[in-house]
């Protein structure tokens, strides 16, 4: 199936979590949010909750700056 990471579409296995998606696009998982389809995913649910074909999949880093 196909989901859309940040922009940029990406096929990954059916049945495969927010955390499946995540290892497979970014890595290391630390200091980042992901949002789903507009709603934030809160860490403790990334290997429970399912993504859907199509899905939009959003990964954020926190930046410090000033």
């Amino acid at each position: 199936m196909d989901v859309h990471v940040n922009g940029d579409t990406r096929r990954v296995p059916d049945g495969s979590t927010v955390a499946d998606v995540l290892a497979a696009a970014w890595g290391e998982a630390k200091g980042i949010a992901v949002a789903l389809d507009g709603e934030v995913v809160r860490r403790g649910r990334w290997s429970d909750v399912v993504v859907r074909d199509g899905a939009r999949m959003e990964i954020m880093t926190a930046v410090q700056g000033g």
